[in-house]
């Protein structure tokens, strides 16, 4: 496969992955699927917009550019379009690095997220009322979290879903750091064995 082609495939991925991404961060703004009572009640994490724009908006701009190097009809340098093909691969590199950023952020906060658990009403007060992850492997411990109802699962979920699309993303955007290295070195495909342009 083209290096392009391949670009644009990663491209079309991505996409979805950022919409998906965003959809999930403005659910988490309703805990429990409920509007918050107040701003304050809602985790930490949630405010920091992981999905929203690290795995979101940030991801939007390598997936264009992606989308858009199988296309490039660049003109070259000193005559040669061959030059200028090699350095929309070569851009394509810095912008996958953004992404890799951009999905990082979102998987550690993600993380973080998941390790330290909700914010939630323990009947006395709105706290984190768990530490160490340790609600993960113990669910009675959720009993601890009287309101809103199902905040555990909610948060569990949600959080999760950003964790594994986060991590795809990086992925991603990791195979096109090298997918535009070959680009850069070889140029079109008749460099690399193919019989059709980048």
């Amino acid at each position: 496969m083209c290096t392009g082609g391949c670009a644009k495939c990663l491209g079309g991925t991505l996409i979805p992955l950022a919409v998906l991404c965003i959809l999930d961060n403005i659910l988490l703004f309703f805990p429990g699927g409920k509007v918050a009572e107040e701003n304050y009640h809602i985790s930490d994490e949630v405010w920091c917009f992981g999905g929203i724009l690290g795995s979101g908006v940030l991801m939007i701009f390598p997936a264009l550019v992606f989308l858009g190097l199988k296309n490039n009809d660049c003109c070259g340098c000193c005559g040669n379009e061959s030059c200028g093909k090699r350095f929309a691969m070569f851009s394509s590199i810095i912008f996958a690095a953004v992404g890799v950023l951009g999905a990082g952020y979102c998987f550690v906060l993600s993380a973080v997220a998941l390790y330290r658990g909700p914010k939630c009403n323990t009947g006395t007060e709105w706290t984190y009322p768990f530490y160490d992850g340790n609600y993960l492997s113990n669910q009675t411990l959720w009993d601890l979290c009287k309101s809103p109802e199902n905040i555990v699962t909610w948060n569990l979920s949600l959080f999760s879903l950003l964790l594994v699309m986060s991590g795809i993303q990086t992925v991603l955007c990791g195979i096109q750091v090298v997918n535009g290295l070959f680009g850069t070195i070889c140029g079109d495909c008749k460099c690399c064995g193919g019989g059709s342009t980048v």
